[in-house]
């Protein structure tokens, strides 16, 4: 956590600092590994909206809040800001397909695998492919640059059930590469 006091200074100084290229960026962020998840909503006519996601992470446990950054654009993010409601399908292991369906920007790339959505649903669920999902309500939006970060409040989890050890442990993606942790 970086403290802004006395110690060092580092927020002071005259130096000028200017942001790395795009692909210096990339290059470090693909160092740092982290789980893969599909982030899913619905428009409000019904119509399935989603998108590999690597950029989610916990703010808070209570109110329980996590975070999602998504590309200024999307047509993902136009839908989950118009419904203020998505869902985070964290994958498990034997998901790489479905990450790559979602990260190809194919169209109707719902009717190419079975999914969910109950009435209580913040998006799709994809039960087959998640070794969880979280129902997130939005409470806030902020564009960052080329991207929005999206802070969702979550209202409900769901386990689905797996009989495959494999769909337990969880999709990783860095150094350019899938990997997974092995649960025992």
């Amino acid at each position: 956590m970086m403290d802004s006091g006395a110690e060092g200074g580092a927020m002071g100084g005259s130096t000028t600092m200017t942001a790395v290229a795009p692909a210096q960026f990339r290059s470090l962020m693909s160092t740092f590994p982290s789980g893969v998840s599909i982030v899913t909503t619905s428009d409000l006519d019904g119509q399935p909206w989603g998108m590999t996601c690597s950029s989610v992470c916990s703010v808070a446990v209570d109110p329980p809040t996590l975070l999602v950054c998504l590309r200024e654009g999307s047509p993902t993010l136009a839908a989950m800001s118009r419904r203020s409601a998505f869902a985070v399908n964290l994958l498990h292991a034997r998901a790489r397909a479905t990450a790559d369906l979602f990260a190809s920007g194919t169209p109707h790339r719902f009717d190419l695998l079975r999914w969910s959505a109950d009435s209580e649903a913040a998006g799709p669920h994809l039960s087959d492919d998640a070794h969880a999902i979280a129902d997130c309500r939005i409470t806030r939006m902020v564009r960052i640059g080329d991207h929005t970060v999206v802070f969702g409040e979550v209202f409900r989890v769901d386990h689905p059930a797996t009989e495959v050890a494999d769909n337990r442990s969880p999709l990783l993606y860095g150094l350019r590469e899938y990997s997974s942790w092995q649960v025992r």
